[in-house]
């Protein structure tokens, strides 16, 4: 399960964000660390693709795929070295896939701002910062104990200490991880640390209502400016004013909400769409007389893999895929009408599964 970190500054917005695309009912009162302890929401992810082919098969039941959001405590400057609820905060970013960092991008009297004033390209180097100086001590401390063993000739020790060398020399120079250049093997080797400067980072600026439907701003625009260059950040604009209110309301009101605002999709839809961008991940299908159910996989997954995510005896004894687009079936109306005209593909070990694929795997164990 895809797992996405809430995380910055007090009062820029995140518990509030949270709320609205779990309903879970976090804690969201105007003050520092409200936040303590991370809320954990588990979110149906959105696919229209999905009903179509649950009202065409007419499955008993339908299974969207899910991700978690984590809402984090609020960040303040010195959390690297244990300010405020630095520590807990670090441990619990660890953990999660990918991060959401919510930079506050309006101005609002009656909302504290924990540093004075409303400055999102400052906040978000506060965050950074803090996640570089965590990086930074847990990769010397792991430096100078490698070092030894690479001294004494231990081959993957060797090639250890060079990836966290290289991971050094960009730490200490307040940049990413993620902005390096890495080779498969490096990337793998530093993995294994759970390096927050590593995950990718996708940046939500919460704006006021009266930025939308654009989402943007001058200060929309200076966090842009600010993150040029980095290919494992995107950002997307919410109002997390407007998907409160969103999220409580019915469907067709949300829709017809939307559509006043000039809006097409709600603040769950693009970000969910924009963490599958920023993490690779597609979606494929299955479906049948019991259900019709949506699994995510990462982009460039072969078969086997795939057949894995259902269970693991799947990817172990398979043997081949029927495999037909989405856009086919759905032309053909059912499978028997596909398979009457031979649009059903057998695929095997080697067949890497493309977006939307609706597959019924074959194996044996």
């Amino acid at each position: 399960m895809l797992r996405v970190g809430i995380v910055g500054l007090p009062n820029v917005g995140k518990s509030s964000l949270f709320n609205a695309l779990t309903a879970a009912g976090a804690p969201s009162e105007n003050y520092p660390f409200c936040t303590v302890d991370p809320n954990v929401g588990t979110v149906e992810v959105p696919d229209p693709r999905l009903e179509t082919i649950h009202s065409i098969t007419q499955s008993k039941s339908i299974v969207p795929t899910v991700m978690q959001f984590v809402d984090i405590a609020g960040l303040v400057e010195g959390a690297s070295e244990g300010e405020g609820l630095g520590n807990q905060f670090l441990a619990n970013i660890r953990e999660v896939d990918a991060i959401a960092h919510v930079l506050r991008c309006f101005d609002d009297p009656d909302v504290t701002h924990v540093s004075g004033s409303v400055d999102p390209v400052r906040d978000r180097d506060i965050v950074e910062t803090e996640l570089a100086l965590a990086d930074l001590d847990l990769v010397e401390k792991r430096v100078d104990k490698v070092a030894k063993k690479a001294k004494s000739g231990d081959k993957v020790a060797i090639r250890e200490e060079a990836a966290l060398r290289r991971a050094l020399g960009a730490l200490s120079e307040g940049k990413a991880v993620r902005t390096l250049d890495l080779t498969d093997e490096e990337r793998q080797t530093l993995g294994q640390f759970q390096l927050l400067t590593m995950k990718p980072i996708l940046y939500v600026t919460n704006v006021s209502e009266s930025d939308l439907p654009a989402g943007t701003n001058l200060w929309t625009e200076a966090v842009a400016d600010a993150i040029r260059g980095d290919s494992d950040a995107e950002i997307v604009s919410v109002c997390s004013a407007i998907e409160s209110e969103l999220a409580e309301l019915e469907p067709d009101e949300r829709m017809e909400f939307l559509a006043d605002l000039g809006l097409a999709q709600g603040g769950l839809v693009r970000l969910i769409q924009a963490a599958y961008d920023l993490l690779g991940l597609i979606t494929y299908f299955t479906t049948g007389e019991k259900e019709s159910r949506a699994w995510t996989i990462r982009r460039g997954t072969k078969g086997p893999g795939a057949a894995g995510v259902i269970h693991s005896d799947f990817e172990r004894g398979f043997i081949r895929a029927e495999t037909i687009a989405y856009e086919t079936f759905v032309e053909m109306g059912s499978m028997k009408a596909a398979r009457d005209k031979g649009l059903i593909r057998l695929e095997g070990k080697e067949y890497v599964v493309k977006d939307a694929d609706i597959l019924l795997f074959r194996f044996n164990v």
